[in-house]
């Protein structure tokens, strides 16, 4: 039965917290597995990290006198220690964008009963002691209907609580706990702590706007397919308002009208870009272009072949690389190992 009886309530508590100590060990692995299983399945959601931990004994206790025992004693409202600190189990999901957080939170709705949320920054807003950048926090529980299944059946009492930060948050988060006296230091140094905060904060708007512009000038209908189709009628001169260099963005609208259902991951179209003008410094899109018009139909035939008579699967990459060095082989030799020069100079001469 809660009491008013602190020291009665804190051996009460310690004794139930070691007697429940390993099972809120597992309660977190346990959470952290579905929270991996569940954004494994939603790769469109970007994760940085997933993070838990066991708030230790004393720690609660700690918190319980700093946070709780002075209210619920002058209320003269009976507690138990144990139901007041919910956060004994907590997990922590660190975003990359600030829109992602939305987006977390409505996957959190989905797979837990969401008791509190508590928005940090706004917190830190409206008032002018505090400042920090943290997040938003949801206290949680599992749903009846999960804790039906046996893995979970163990945790129905555990009250746990999830953070989620962006990764920028989440750096300025470790900063500011280290900051030491942060209550007593003079308003001077607190301006400049502010001034570094927010920093961070527009770091995070900065880091979205850039994912947003980029994703934005990929799908730009001015760098269409038909333009650069249009630019490889017309030649590939170094000169007049039609020559335009090879980048990313128009390596995409190429490679995708011609490989319509394969995905180009972005990090891979960097760098293959970027090894283009190593060798062909300057190459413009509509030579690119020009170069898989002219010869795309002979490398398939050729990666025809070597899966019919070696089972060996060319990818659009490899298929490209072809291309280039079909288109110039002076260029592009590096573009192609020997043997692999030899087999398709073999294939194309026989052919």
């Amino acid at each position: 039965m809660p009491s008013l009886d602190f020291e009665l309530e804190k051996n009460n508590f310690r004794d139930d917290y070691n007697d429940n100590r390993s099972r809120f060990d597992d309660c977190k692995s346990s959470m952290m597995a579905l929270l991996d299983s569940v954004f494994a399945a939603n790769p469109e959601i970007l994760i940085s990290k997933i993070e838990g931990r066991v708030k230790e004994r004393e720690e609660c206790v700690q918190k319980f006198i700093r946070k709780y025992r002075t209210d619920l004693e002058e209320a003269k409202s009976p507690y138990c220690i144990m139901d007041t600190i919910t956060d004994i189990v907590g997990l922590r999901i660190v975003c990359l964008y600030e829109d992602e957080v939305d987006r977390v939170r409505g996957v959190i709705d989905g797979i837990f009963d969401v008791i509190e949320v508590t928005d940090k920054i706004s917190e830190m807003e409206r008032t002018e002691a505090l400042f920090g950048y943290k997040g938003l926090h949801v206290d949680a529980r599992l749903k009846p209907e999960r804790l039906k299944l046996d893995e979970y059946s163990r945790y129905g009492d555990i009250r746990f609580e999830i953070q989620l930060r962006t990764l920028v948050q989440d750096a300025w988060s470790v900063i500011d706990h280290k900051i030491k006296y942060k209550k007593s230091i003079p308003n001077s140094l607190k301006r400049r702590v502010n001034t570094l905060a927010a920093l961070f904060e527009l770091a995070d708007r900065e880091f979205r706007a850039i994912r947003d512009e980029t994703l934005e000038k990929a799908t730009d209908a001015s760098a269409s397919y038909p333009e650069i189709d249009k630019e490889t009628k017309k030649g590939s001169a170094k000169s007049g308002q039609n020559y335009h260099i090879l980048d990313a963005f128009s390596f995409l609208r190429i490679a995708n009208h011609f490989f319509s259902d394969f995905h180009f991951e972005d990090h891979k179209v960097d760098g293959f870009v970027e090894e283009i003008h190593e060798m062909y410094p300057g190459l413009s899109r509509g030579k690119l272009n020009f170069f898989l018009k002219s010869h795309i139909a002979t490398v398939k035939k050729y990666a025809e072949h070597l899966e019919s008579e070696h089972a060996i699967r060319m990818n659009p990459f490899t298929i490209i690389r072809h291309c280039l060095y079909m288109g110039d082989e002076k260029r592009f030799l590096r573009m192609l190992g020997p043997n692999s020069r030899a087999n398709f100079r073999s294939f194309v001469e026989g052919d």
